[in-house]
């Protein structure tokens, strides 16, 4: 029987190479995103059901959970790709755009990861995965992204204490830390940078698949930098 994930973000660059690689491996994919227009090659693949999912309003992102749960008796993973970045010291990083940040990269994570990491622990099974990043991790690197490093940081600490809250059970909570994304939008806006450095969206993607699978299931406390010679 295919084992059944939620993605969120699954429209933008990473989210459709990821929503790719799960419908090669016969997962029922449930892509939550406010739009479509990426993922044309999924539109008629009877494993795949997208949701234009409010992320930062907890009360649909519950429901949401409860209803695809109830639907679908299980849902084994959860590959939390949504959020955004932006640049910015603390000389020009303001109070609006610091919870600007952490509504994008930790509510909108938090507010699917609380029902869906409960589905999980009554179910005895359960992978759960956050997008951190190099910066969230190394908060030296954030100096110039002063709230989008704080806001992924806060991933890392979630991760830590669901993991504690579920040892002695099958469920785990994972982040993966990007360094630089080899994405059309990021090429454009460092044409000089040394783009073969760069982890492509296929090789993230394979490392969720990985966490995912059944060859992930040894793994407890897992951080995974994704950083390729970036």
């Amino acid at each position: 029987m295919p084992k059944t994930i939620i993605i969120t973000g699954a429209n933008g660059n990473l989210g459709t190479a990821v929503v790719k690689k799960f419908l090669d491996e016969d997962y029922k994919v449930i892509a939550v995103d406010h739009s479509g227009n990426h993922l044309g090659f999924a539109d008629r693949h009877p494993q795949f059901e997208l949701h234009g999912i409010e992320l930062t309003d907890e009360s649909e992102s519950s429901t949401f959970v409860k209803e695809a749960a109830s639907l679908y008796g299980n849902i084994d993973c959860g590959v939390l790709l949504a959020g955004g970045f932006e640049m910015g010291d603390i000389s020009s990083t303001n109070i609006s755009q610091l919870r600007q940040m952490f509504t994008l990269n930790f509510e909108t994570a938090y507010n699917i990861a609380r029902p869906l990491f409960q589905h999980m622990l009554q179910n005895g099974y359960g992978r759960l995965v956050f997008t951190g990043a190099r910066p969230g991790l190394n908060l030296a690197e954030g100096t110039n992204k002063i709230a989008y490093a704080l806001s992924k940081s806060l991933l890392f600490n979630l991760a830590e204490i669901l993991n504690k809250e579920a040892k002695g059970k099958n469920v785990t909570v994972s982040v993966i830390a990007p360094s630089t994304i080899d994405t059309p939008p990021n090429r454009k806006s460092m044409p000089d940078a040394d783009h073969n450095s760069w982890v492509k969206p296929e090789q993230i993607a394979a490392v969720l698949s990985f966490i995912c699978s059944d060859n992930g299931n040894v793994l407890r406390d897992p951080v995974y930098k994704v950083y390729n010679n970036a």
